[in-house]
Order: structure tokens, then C-alpha cells, then sequence
């Protein structure tokens, strides 16, 4: 029989109930589960950033801006991800893109990736346009926006970062580099960074393979000893001469003397070759003497011959600009991008001091840098392409200029708040806020519940306005209203001994006619300096 009026089973009559007790506990024991709340959280190498940091971000961006166009470069926008063969991340034994870039398989199965910089997506562009009515040679352009590097996140080492170019394409002439280094500089300056507290150091990639070709390590064999050689030169920012003679030879022990600490294997130099590399690369205060001493010990070397006359010729013409060595500088010890640039490279270093992670005094050193980059485009014409550029660090530089204070990272004030007294009048509150948007005013109306005045103001200060607007019922009788002055109150406040005093006094709180509103708020806003953007 089934289940219902007329089973007559004990267990049934027992219960009391149409069904057996036993199945509504089983029912009962497939509740579902309440679901899981999902965690919040933000993947490693990335960072949220609040409205100081970017209006920050924006202040500097502006003033770098400002500086590229009074050099005649105008902006261009590519997108964040390419074709990933146009950002040469293919590696030859591999049918996928190697690592250091986001990448994904379109449904035509082509590869695409994040930009990993700024300087590949304006190859594509130019190789597009190259020879066509759109593009005007030489072609002047600068690009602010943010990179993706798909690496091991660290301390000040991000997987999204945001960069500023300027490249001129198109043109061989030193004067283009020269320019580059002279708007390096000039931008330097125009963020408040003192004259003195920074430096331009320019070498040449034509010295550095004449470095090699000197002391006889040319050929594909002795490709590894001549990485070891240029990481060498490159520590000469940081080592002394010592030091540095001592990577060029058999090796260094970080601890300071054999047996203590790491040991980095050296190139296996002889004492003669080791003399030639740092009486070449050693930094000189005077770029004469800079280049006399590449041109004795290259003499012999063609490619290197060409790298110390293009030297020469930028040191000449940034000098006639009035650009001394105290701003920019002729360093052989300067190496970037080994396999990337094919001239001039620059970097600009800043001098100031700042502690590392163990609390030792170390230089803030590098926010930018660039050089020639003759082959990039080159990849889309199959012929000769000059091209020249510089990259700021937009992120790492703005820690700079935060710790020089040169960055205003106070909070920004906030929009003043008309507070909401009675909510059948929400029209007339709104229509306060319309004259102070009509006005150039940021001003917003309190959204929440508006059943607690205490509550609205207390949402103004943590909004950081300068100024509440409240009007209630008699204020409106007689065409007024209250106008508190939040900046000034909260210096009263500091200065009131009771809540008494508070209540009798009501501190920076003043009472204007409907008509005044405007105007009053702009008394406020010009008291304390208030400004927006």
C-alpha cells in the first residue's frame, strides 16, 4: 500500500505523521550547505592604490608631459596586448612564448600577450605605417601607460607597473640622443629635483663591443666570458676598482676574503686585459678625458672608434646647450640592454641616499634610461630603421619623489556634502547641489539614511570635506541656511575643553541666505586653500 492515509505501520502511528520518521530525517540531512564566501584577495605582484597615490601619479605624469611636448613630441596610444611574435617573446627551440610575458592562444590560434614594455608595441606601429602618409618622418611620439611582467613578484618588483616614453624614429644623427638626454634632464628638473641630486650618464654599445674586441674576446665561444665582463663593468656604480678587477679575474667573495660568503665566478682575465677594461670604463668626472682615454685603448677597434666619436659629438652638443657635466655625463661604465640596444644608452641615476632593506645607506639610483635601438622596427621593413628613446619609471620614481617630498600624498579634500535634515525636501537638497556642480563646486548629496545628522557629519569628515551644507525646516522658513566649516571646526575642536563649550559655541559654523550659498562656499574653500585636480 503506499505511503499515506491507511498505512496502518507502528512507526507511522507512532509519529503521528503521513510520513515514516526515519524519511524525514534523511531529508532533513540533505540540507544543502550554506555556501563558501569567496575570499578577497589580490593576486601577488599587484597593488590597489587609493586616491592620494594616484593624484600623485597624476601631478607627476602632467609635469613629465608637459616637458615632451615643449620638445615636440605628441602622444600616440597602442593597446596592451600584441601579437606576441611582435613583441619578439618566441624563443627558437619553443612553440609557445617563453616566460616573462602574460600570454594566450586566440581561437585562430595565434598568440597574443601583454606588452611587457612600451617600446615593442611602437615598433608594430611604425612598421605598420612606415613610408605611408600616416606616419611623418622622423617621428616624434611619447606614451605613458602600464607594462606587464610575468616574473617572480618582490619587494618593489611588481607584475603591472606604469611607464612614460619618448622615442624619435627615423633619424641616425648623435643630435637625436643628444635631445633624448637634454629631456631627461630638463624633466628631472621640472619635478622638483634639484640640480646636483641627479645625473644623466651616457655611454655608447659601439665602446663596450670595442671593450671586448680589445682584449680579444670576439667569436661565439667566448659569448658567456663577454656577459661576465659587461656585469662586471656594470658594478662599478656599486665596487671599487678592486673589486670589480677581481670579477674580471678568477672570481669574488662577497663575504671579503676567500672562503667567506658567496663566491661569484669571474671572467679568467689576465692582470694586462683586466687594466684595459677599467682604464676604459672607469667613471671620469671630465668627458675629455673620458674619451681621450677609449680612443688610446681603441684604437685599433673600428666599432669602437665609432663609439667614441658618437660620444664625443653628444658631449659637444649638450655642452653648447648649456648642459654641464653636473647634469649630464659621459660614464663607459654604463651597460643596458645587451642585446636590446645598438649606440648611445643612457640612464639617469638619482643621488640622493636611502636605506636598503638591512638599514645601510645605500643611492636611490636608476628611475630611467634608454638608447639606440636601430633594430627593432627593422624587424618589420627589412631594412634599416634608427630609432632612439627613453623610459621613466613612473612607480619607481614617484617613491623617489615621495621620499624627497616633492609629491603632495595627503589625502585630497573631498566634495562638500549637503546633508539631508528632512527627507521629504531630497528635491530642494539636490537642487543646492546642482548650483554647486553649475558653480565648478565638487559637491555631492548625503545618500545614506539621513535619519541621523551625526551620522552625515561624521560620513563629511571621513570624506574629508571641507564644508557641510544643513538646512532644516526653520532655516528654510526664513530662507537660510548653515554653512559648517569642517577644517576650522576641527582646529576649534582642539582648542575646546568640553562638550558644553562645544554645544554652546558651535565653533566655524555660520548661518548665509538661499542666494549666498555659492559665494559662502567659495569664502570657505579660498580660506583653507582648497583646490581640486
Amino acid at each position: 500500500m503506499p505511503f499515506g492515509r491507511g498505512w496502518s505501520s507502528r512507526r507511522g502511528e507512532a509519529s503521528g505523521c503521513r510520513f515514516a520518521p526515519w524519511l524525514v530525517n534523511a531529508r532533513m540531512a540533505e540540507k544543502p550547505k550554506k555556501p563558501q564566501k569567496l575570499k578577497a584577495r589580490l593576486p601577488r605582484g599587484l597593488e590597489d592604490r587609493d586616491p592620494a597615490a594616484i593624484r600623485a601619479t597624476r601631478e607627476m605624469v602632467e609635469k613629465i608631459r608637459a616637458v615632451y611636448e615643449l620638445y615636440g613630441f605628441e602622444p600616440v596610444e597602442t593597446p596592451a596586448m600584441e601579437y606576441t611574435d611582435a613583441l619578439g617573446k618566441f624563443l627558437p627551440d619553443q612553440d609557445r612564448p617563453n616566460e616573462g610575458v602574460f600570454s594566450f592562444q586566440d581561437d585562430d590560434e595565434q598568440w597574443i600577450s601583454l606588452r611587457y614594455d612600451l617600446t615593442a608595441p611602437l615598433a608594430r606601429y611604425v612598421g605598420e605605417r612606415y613610408g605611408t602618409d600616416g606616419l611623418v618622418l622622423p617621428y616624434r611620439s611619447y606614451r605613458v601607460g602600464y607594462v606587464f611582467r610575468n616574473e617572480k613578484p618582490g619587494p618593489g618588483r611588481f607584475r603591472q607597473f606604469m611607464q612614460f616614453d619618448a622615442d624619435t624614429v627615423g633619424s641616425a644623427t648623435p643630435a637625436a640622443d643628444a635631445e633624448i638626454c637634454m629631456m631627461a634632464a630638463d624633466t628631472m628638473e621640472a619635478l622638483g629635483i634639484a640640480r646636483g641630486s641627479y645625473v644623466v650618464k651616457v655611454n655608447n654599445r659601439k665602446v663596450l663591443d670595442g671593450v671586448l674586441e680589445a682584449i680579444g674576446l670576439g667569436g661565439d665561444e667566448n659569448a658567456g666570458r663577454r656577459l661576465t665582463v659587461l656585469r662586471a663593468i656594470d658594478k662599478l656604480d656599486k665596487f671599487s676598482a678592486d673589486e670589480v678587477r677581481k670579477l674580471l679575474g678568477p672570481g669574488r667573495w662577497d663575504g671579503g676574503e676567500e672562503g667567506k660568503g658567496d663566491f661569484t665566478k669571474g671572467a679568467n682575465l689576465s692582470e694586462a686585459e683586466a687594466n684595459v677594461v677599467l682604464a676604459i670604463t672607469r667613471p671620469r668626472d671630465d668627458w675629455k678625458e673620458a674619451i681621450a682615454a677609449a680612443e688610446t685603448y681603441l684604437a685599433k677597434s673600428e666599432v669602437g672608434q665609432a663609439g667614441v666619436s658618437e660620444l664625443e659629438e653628444i658631449a659637444k652638443l649638450v655642452t653648447a646647450s648649456g648642459y654641464g657635466a653636473d647634469r649630464i655625463k659621459i660614464d663607459p661604465s654604463v651597460v643596458r640592454g645587451l642585446e636590446y640596444y645598438t649606440g648611445p644608452v643612457y640612464e639617469v641615476e638619482l643621488l640622493l641616499e636611502t636605506k636598503d632593506e638591512k638599514g645601510r645607506p645605500v643611492r636611490f639610483g636608476s628611475v630611467g634610461g634608454g638608447g639606440r635601438y636601430d633594430g627593432l622596427v627593422s624587424r618589420f621593413r627589412g631594412e634599416p630603421v634608427p630609432a632612439t628613446g627613453f623610459s621613466i619609471g613612473v612607480s619607481r620614481l614617484q617613491a623617489a619623489l615621495t621620499l624627497l617630498g616633492k609629491l603632495d600624498t595627503r589625502p585630497e579634500f573631498g566634495p562638500v556634502v549637503v546633508t539631508v535634515f528632512d527627507r521629504d525636501r531630497v528635491a530642494d537638497y539636490q537642487k543646492m547641489v546642482a548650483s554647486l556642480r553649475t558653480a565648478g563646486i565638487r559637491a555631492e548629496l548625503y545618500l545614506g539614511n539621513p535619519k541621523n545628522m551625526g551620522n552625515q557629519l561624521k560620513y563629511a569628515d571621513r570624506r574629508n570635506s571641507p564644508c557641510v551644507i544643513i538646512q532644516g525646516s526653520d532655516e528654510k522658513a526664513r530662507g537660510e541656511l548653515q554653512i559648517k566649516d569642517l577644517i576650522e571646526g576641527a582646529k576649534a575642536a582642539a582648542a575646546i575643553a568640553s562638550n558644553q563649550e562645544w554645544r554652546e559655541t558651535r565653533p566655524a559654523q555660520f548661518s548665509c541666505s538661499e542666494s549666498d550659498l555659492v559665494a559662502k562656499v567659495r569664502e570657505v574653500l579660498a580660506r583653507h586653500d582648497v583646490k581640486w585636480g
